[in-house]
């Protein structure tokens, strides 16, 4: 199930009118960003921000189903196809926005450091979390990955499916599996794991969340201010502090 957040309510100047409130669906893995993000929209009195983070093939389920949604954040560009291929994305409103890259995590009370993926294969490694490879986007990348390795059908049978990316994290925090393939940006936030390798960002996958506006938002103004919003610089300060890379120079 998705993760109904509220965003802080924004601060307006005296006698201004205040925005109307408007609600993004974002994939789970921006949860820290994009709060951090709203919360300084708020403070500039932009607008108030209703968050639903959660495994962006949930989302996008859900979004045509009818989900009254205004701003949708993808962690991958399949889900946004889903959403435009029921025609449902405002005309000319979808951008890509941020780019990511895979890291593996092991549990902090065993760390190490491991030459690469290829590493997993050692019996010390029994079970290996990823995001559900047949639908979440991080774990559809992470096995894309290491089929262009070859490594798939060794890995397969030690794979523990996760419902998110943060789900495959929690795994390794918690002693469940030995290892997990996430976000280098989840791992960055992890208390109780430790990145033992990072995918290079020209030999892993193209890792790309691309936002948009709902055809059926009431508040497509509103909308069209925060989506300009994340591609500023304030945004991208934000963005780059939580370690994501910008997908294009900011506006």
């Amino acid at each position: 199930m998705a993760v109904l957040l509220a965003a802080c309510a924004a601060l307006y100047p005296q006698g201004m009118p205040a925005a109307r409130p408007i609600t993004v669906s974002a994939a789970i893995s921006l949860t820290d960003v994009l709060t951090a993000v709203a919360q300084e929209y708020g403070r500039e009195g932009r607008g108030s921000i209703r968050f639903d983070f959660g495994a962006s093939n949930v989302l996008a389920r859900q979004i045509t189903s009818g989900a009254p949604v205004d701003v949708f954040v993808s962690a991958d560009e399949a889900q946004m196809d889903v959403v435009a291929a029921a025609q449902l994305l405002l005309d000319g409103t979808r951008v890509d926005l941020l780019r990511n890259q895979l890291a593996i995590v092991v549990p902090s009370d065993r760390p190490r450091t491991l030459a690469g993926p290829r590493d997993l294969t050692s019996p010390a490694f029994r079970r290996i979390a990823l995001g559900d490879p047949e639908a979440v986007p991080a774990g559809v990348y992470a096995k894309q990955y290491l089929q262009q390795l070859d490594l798939w059908t060794v890995f397969e049978a030690k794979v523990v499916p996760s419902g998110s990316v943060r789900a495959a994290l929690a795994a390794v925090e918690s002693g469940a599996a030995d290892a997990a393939i996430v976000y280098r940006t989840d791992a960055r936030i992890a208390l109780k794991a430790t990145v033992a390798y990072v995918v290079p960002l020209e030999r892993g996958p193209r890792i790309v969340y691309p936002g948009a506006i709902l055809k059926t938002s009431a508040a497509v103004d509103e909308s069209r201010r925060f989506l300009d919003f994340l591609r500023g610089a304030t945004a991208a300060r934000i963005f780059e502090r939580f370690g994501f890379t910008l997908a294009a120079a900011p506006r």
